[in-house]
């Protein structure tokens, strides 16, 4: 009978070891993770914390280059304007300025 309450005993006392074992091992894995949760905590803390100011700056940033966008449209229009009067210029000289110098009544130098 003794010998029964010895292995009976003993039996829950490695059952026991065992179940501590396992919860000291997921405490072990509890504190990685943790430790690696703080380390990634503190990475997207630094770069969350100055993402308002970089947004700020992006949209600063782009505002600029739409004024600058803008004016070059301007003058992109006045660039196009001017060809088109120039190239209407050159059709009215090549319609009437050279009629009348190629008209067989005049007579032309030549140099």
């Amino acid at each position: 009978m003794v010998i029964l309450v010895i292995l009976v005993n003993t039996l829950i006392s490695l059952i026991l070891f065992y179940v501590a074992w396992r919860v000291w091992q997921l405490k072990q894995q509890l504190a990685y993770i943790a430790d690696k949760l703080t380390v990634y905590e503190s990475c997207t803390h630094v770069a969350l914390n100055k993402a308002p100011e970089n947004i700020y700056l992006s949209q600063e940033n782009i505002y600029n280059l739409r004024q600058k966008n803008q004016a070059l449209q301007i003058q992109i229009q006045q660039v196009r304007q001017i060809i088109s009067l120039l190239l209407l210029g050159r059709q009215i000289w090549e319609r009437y300025f050279r009629r009348l110098e190629l008209t067989p009544g005049k007579k032309t130098v030549a140099k």
